[in-house]
């Protein structure tokens, strides 16, 4: 038997009034409004300023933020006070971001999903130097690895280092999607 297609309670078209509304009530700028919706600054002036219906995947966002404008917030990626800077990755969604002082050994992040699986350190939100430490290597080729250094010299890597060895290979592991992209700060 045929599953029934769902149906979504979703307005077909929204006004350039309710585009404004919504923007003022999160207290963006059109600017950084264009950037939230991943479109351009004249788009939104043109959404705002027009007179006809709106419509496409704009009309489900913002359909969305009436209902719940905190989800922006859980969205916000916070200012990057430590040297380093980890996007745990699953395809093209960031999970858990991890923020890095090698020096200090402190370690902050913040998690994009409520899923425990897709998240760098499942459920524990407040990992030590150390969990980060196991987490990095856990996303690398093993330290007993037969014939290890023929493969740190195929990366020209001098030594076993997981941080050295994601820089090279973005922590890609055969037969998942999870990938690490890392910035300096």
């Amino acid at each position: 038997m045929k599953k029934p297609t769902p149906r979504y309670i979703f307005p077909s078209a929204i006004t350039g009034a309710d585009v404004k509304e919504v923007r003022t009530r999160l207290g963006m700028s059109q600017r950084e409004f264009a950037t939230f919706a991943g479109v351009s600054k004249p788009t939104v002036e043109r959404w705002e300023a027009g007179a006809s219906q709106v419509t496409g995947p704009i009309v489900s966002l913002v359909t969305m933020l009436m209902r719940d404008p905190g989800i922006v917030s859980k969205m916000v990626l916070p200012e990057n006070t430590l040297r380093i800077r980890l996007y745990y990755m699953y395809e093209s969604f960031v999970c858990t971001v991890i923020d890095v002082d090698d020096t200090t050994r402190k370690v902050e992040i913040r998690n994009y999903t409520d899923n425990l699986m897709l998240r760098a350190f499942g459920a524990n939100t407040e990992p030590s130097y150390d969990e980060y430490q196991e987490f990095l290597e856990s996303r690398c080729f093993p330290r007993t690895r037969d014939k290890i250094k023929l493969e740190l010299a195929r990366l020209d890597i001098p030594f076993y280092d997981p941080f050295l060895i994601i820089e090279k290979t973005e922590g890609r592991m055969a037969d998942d999607k999870f990938h690490i992209r890392i910035e300096r700060n």
